[in-house]
């Protein structure tokens, strides 16, 4: 193919997906090749998800359509779902798993399926200059997981735990203040297993040494497992002058009976108690919570548990999704399966119950001072949008120049459930 050299990259899933892509085009354009619209390229990546049938279905339709409107192209899938599932390619002409998809250009001439049979995989290099959006970089420390919860591929399909170099992290995090970075977002697949390889630092001594160092004014955690969130990780939270005051807790299901067949490892009154002494050191900490529905064996009154838990639970935001049988986790050969339709009737009832917590979340900041870092997009024709530190959405009328910034504004509205805030530079 060494007279091919553009090329397209279509991704799917988490950002730990996204930074992959990010990396793998980067590397692409290093050796020579040049980034085009689908339908003119050379060679259409499909960096594939493999944690729901839904991620599955999106790969496929796109492998389909790109052999509909470039038929000519060489046509790659690669990732978590080529590494989990090698056979269902999709009629791909190669397929490449998680080792092999950063070293893409030496297969070039080839086609079929590269897959390593292993858990063991590298950290790929670090690369900056990689995302366009200059609001908020997505920065990859962590990798893997170890945990091999019933319902989940990814341990098969992104390996074992494995992290970035403090050092390196450090040095990363500096030249992104350097290119005038204001917000980091911290990723990975489990980056509460973070730990350096020369010193054994964690999650907690790293944010630490953020606190010491030159590194952008925001640094902000993806999901993080509430089995790490202890007192003492609360506490460098709530000490900390650049983490943001927010949470994104992965804890699944409010029964226990369910959370016990998760292999998840703690209760709902652990969650319950968590939240609780979050708000306690953080009174205006925005929480967030996943929540699956549909897990083999809920029933209505499992289901029931969950909402009532979430109810009583002061928190700010849910992201709700069906549970999506993966062949080889566990949880597929567990008795109690859901029907398709129950599914869909429960993550509706939760996405109502996100709703009014989040509208309640926002209320109770109508009034308050916060700062946001507008992004470039318009929204409403006159709107542009920052996040809070602790992870509010908030509308401000447009004014390019104060894209990227570090901007204070007073909430003072609440229009179409959308916060508005009138603002002055920090």
């Amino acid at each position: 193919m060494t007279d091919k050299k553009t090329f397209f990259v279509f991704t799917t899933g988490c950002k730990a997906n996204q930074w992959d892509s990010h990396v793998l085009a980067d590397k692409l354009e290093h050796a020579g090749f040049t980034c085009v619209p689908a339908e003119r390229a050379d060679l259409v990546v499909i960096n594939a998800c493999s944690l729901t049938a839904r991620a599955e279905r999106d790969a496929r339709r796109y492998i389909r359509r790109a052999r509909q409107v470039n038929p000519a192209a060489l046509v790659a899938l690669v990732g978590c779902h080529a590494q989990a599932y090698p056979e269902r390619d999709f009629g791909a002409d190669l397929v490449l798993g998680q080792a092999e998809k950063f070293e893409i250009d030496r297969y070039l001439q080839e086609k079929g399926r590269f897959v390593a049979s292993t858990r063991a995989f590298p950290m790929e290099e670090t690369r900056i200059d990689t995302q366009k959006d200059r609001t908020r970089f997505f920065f990859k420390i962590q990798d893997g997981c170890n945990k091999f919860c019933s319902y989940c591929i990814v341990p098969i399909a992104r390996g074992a735990v494995r992290s970035r170099p403090a050092e390196d992290v450090a040095t990363t995090m500096e030249a992104l203040r350097e290119k005038g970075i204001k917000e980091v977002v911290l990723t990975g697949i489990d980056i509460a297993a973070y730990r350096d390889p020369a010193s054994g630092m964690g999650l907690k001594d790293l944010l630490l040494l953020f606190d010491r160092l030159p590194t952008p004014p925001r640094i902000r955690l993806s999901s993080v497992d509430p089995d790490y969130l202890d007192d003492e990780f609360i506490a460098v939270l709530a000490a900390s002058g650049k983490v943001a005051k927010s949470i994104h807790i992965p804890v699944q299901s409010g029964s226990d009976s369910i959370l016990k067949g998760m292999g998840r490892g703690y209760g709902s009154a652990f969650v319950t108690g968590l939240v609780k002494k979050l708000q306690k050191r953080i009174p205006a900490i925005g929480i967030g919570m996943d929540i699956m529905a549909g897990f083999p064996g809920e029933d209505e009154a499992a289901f029931n548990e969950t909402c009532a838990f979430i109810e009583a639970l002061d928190i700010s935001y849910l992201h709700v999704f069906p549970y999506s049988e993966r062949p080889g986790a566990r949880a597929s050969a567990f008795d109690g399966k859901v029907a398709e339709s129950v599914k869909r009737r429960r993550v509706k009832r939760l996405k109502k119950i996100d709703a009014t917590k989040r509208e309640a979340f926002s209320r109770r900041h109508l009034g308050e001072r916060a700062c946001i870092i507008p992004e470039a997009k318009m929204y409403a024709g006159r709107f542009m949008r920052g996040f809070s530190d602790n992870y509010l959405p908030v509308y401000i009328p447009y004014e390019k120049t104060l894209e990227n910034n570090l901007v204070d504004v007073t909430i003072t509205d609440m229009q179409d459930l959308r916060l508005i805030g009138g603002f002055r530079c920090s």
